[in-house]
């Protein structure tokens, strides 16, 4: 995909966001991921289970209908395809298992991942991921929302540095009205061969137009390992919310496997 192409696809990407400003935020707690430059092969396809369990959330809703989070089980096939070097697509399929034992569908989400193709070994990455999706109520109070996820990195000897400026729009109406800044960001260096360790942060500063006080903001922090086995790849994270948020500890593990 020429450059040219590219910065139009960015470019219009803000202008979604700029005409979306006064909706409703959106979350998908059900994956957890600081995207970076990992792409399928051209016609290859990939699967990702990513797995979510919350042995200490809220247990209350903050909405009608809402499944609480305490000791909920959440896990989402997620499908995708190369199409290109630089073009990815993928289909998300959440369930969820809640803590009263009942099993859930919570909707399905497709989205369309660019990584600008870099010259040979440049340290540096950059691209967009967006995201649209139908939601039940039981995970949101927004049925349609998308996700416009810009993604840069930059990897320097063992370390990679990725950031996720996140900007989550609505697309019907709902309790909150407004487009919301959910940034995320990793750090993480590579111990061994296969094996690195990392930081992932991940917070929610409110509506993109008007950032919410420093006191009111939402903050959590996952200690991470990235594997690289056989043919597949593994991320677990143990996490904590340590300012507003409604979960306490959360516990995440992302299997990446290669479908032939």
């Amino acid at each position: 995909m020429p450059l040219s192409t590219a910065r139009k696809l960015i470019a219009a990407g803000w202008l979604v966001t700029g005409l979306s400003i006064t909706g409703p935020t959106l979350a998908a707690p059900d994956e957890i991921q600081v995207y970076n430059d990992d792409m399928d092969a051209p016609g290859d396809v990939g699967l990702e289970l990513h797995i979510n369990y919350v042995p200490k959330g809220a247990k209350t809703p903050s909405y009608r209908g809402e499944m609480i989070s305490n000791q909920r089980l959440q896990v989402t096939p997620e499908f995708s395809y190369g199409f290109t070097k630089e073009l990815e697509g993928g289909l998300y399929v959440p369930f969820a298992l809640s803590s009263d034992g009942r099993f859930y569908n919570n909707g399905l989400r497709l989205r369309l991942k660019y990584i600008a193709e870099q010259p040979e070994n440049s340290a540096f990455f950059w691209g967009l991921n967006t995201e649209l999706g139908y939601f039940t109520r039981r995970v949101s109070d927004s049925t349609w929302g998308m996700e416009l996820r810009p993604i840069w990195g930059v990897r320097w000897n063992k370390w990679t540095f990725d950031i996720n400026p996140i900007i989550d729009l609505p697309l019907s109406t709902g309790g909150i009205r407004a487009a919301a800044f959910e940034p995320a960001v990793k750090l993480s260096r590579e111990v061994a061969h296969g094996v690195e360790l990392g930081i992932e942060h991940y917070s929610g500063l409110g509506p993109l137009r008007d950032l919410s006080p420093a006191s009111q903001q939402e903050h959590s922090v996952y200690a991470v390992a990235d594997v690289a086995l056989k043919g597949m790849e593994l991320n677990v994270g143990l996490g904590k919310g340590y300012k507003n948020t409604e979960d306490e500890w959360v516990m995440k593990a992302i299997v990446a496997l290669p479908i032939d």
